[in-house]
């Protein structure tokens, strides 16, 4: 009983939180000063169709009537069809979804393998230079904006050295080879065995997905820092520096452990911003993720995508939030007291 109540609990949190996001993506497509219905229709559409096509849309219903339609056309994946692609939203979001998180999953991997040894190596050799190089390149991932970075990265790795592919996930030649296993290209290649697929998609995703994991670097560094010094001013470590143990061990078994639990609300975050945050990176790389397909959307007034995308996007928000919580819980036990 005691396990069972937390995870209702849980559970409930979870539903509740949910609801709530799609009563945020419902009043959104109702106050944007964006018409549907002339979305469909067009903008020289008779007032008799206009009228059709409006009760035919359920807008002439009351707000709660739309809202519960809305809430149960959701929970059996029904999100409409998009105005620029003629598909069901749902279809189109389960086709550009699988690059978006390709991209983020390699991005904040990059920031993780990066940003913490930083972190930690920056706390360690506080006030002198590798500190102070370490803390300009995390205020340069908070001051650098993502399109300007990605269009130098352009400029340099692909124009002129040649080192990474160009726009998109694949050379154009090899697009449409790799038969769709999971969405994600890197993977579907490895399991068609298309080694030559794998490299190509390798080069073009290496750079977004390099740039995406800078900026992530920035923010896990700085926060790594921030705990390492708050542990290393602590009486144990002084402790344990007087018993003579082995710097090592203290930065990394004494001071890096307790601050564990707290890396991972950070590192959650940084990749849930990844995912919701990259359509800048996506724009400028032709990148066929969510992103780009939302401000397509967004230019073509297409609200069912729109709310279709800012749906999923919240709910990965929610999704990576209650997982994070559920292992800061697992890895600390006061959490479950």
């Amino acid at each position: 009983m005691t396990r069972v109540l937390p995870a209702a609990q849980f559970l409930l949190t979870l539903a509740v939180t949910f609801l709530g996001l799609l009563a945020i993506t419902f009043v959104i497509g109702r106050v944007v000063p964006i018409d549907p219905v002339v979305a469909v229709v067009g903008d020289r559409a008779s007032i008799e169709t206009y009228n059709a096509t409006k009760e035919a849309m359920g807008l002439d219903d009351p707000l709660v009537v739309q809202f519960a339609r809305y809430v149960g056309q959701v929970a059996q994946g029904e999100l409409g069809t998009s105005v620029s692609t003629g598909r069901p939203v749902a279809e189109d979001l389960a086709r550009v979804f699988p690059a978006t998180f390709e991209m983020a999953t390699l991005g904040i991997i990059i920031g993780v393998a990066l940003g913490v040894p930083m972190g930690v190596f920056a706390a360690a050799r506080q006030g002198r230079m590798a500190d102070q190089i370490i803390r300009v390149i995390g205020l340069a991932g908070y001051a650098i904006p993502a399109f300007w970075l990605g269009l130098i990265g352009l400029v340099i790795f692909y124009a002129h050295l040649r080192w990474v592919g160009g726009p998109g996930r694949i050379d154009f030649f090899l697009d449409g080879m790799v038969p769709t296993h999971t969405g994600l290209l890197l993977v579907d290649s490895l399991i068609d065995g298309n080694l030559e697929a794998f490299r190509s998609a390798l080069s073009h995703i290496i750079l977004p997905a390099t740039i995406l994991g800078f900026f992530a670097l920035a923010y896990i560094a700085r926060m790594t820092r921030s705990f390492m010094l708050e542990q290393l001013g602590q009486e144990f470590i002084t402790t344990a520096r007087v018993k003579g143990v082995p710097e090592r061990l203290i930065l990394w078994r004494h001071a890096f452990r307790p601050i564990r639990v707290q890396l991972i609300t950070v590192i959650g975050l940084s990749y849930a911003g990844l995912l919701e945050g990259s359509v800048m990176i996506e724009t400028v790389f032709s990148w066929p993720g969510i992103g780009n397909y939302l401000t397509t959307a967004l230019l073509n007034a297409d609200m069912n995508a729109v709310l279709g995308a800012t749906l999923v996007i919240g709910a990965v928000f929610v999704g990576i939030n209650k997982g994070s919580d559920a292992l800061y819980r697992l890895l600390d036990p006061r959490a479950r007291a």
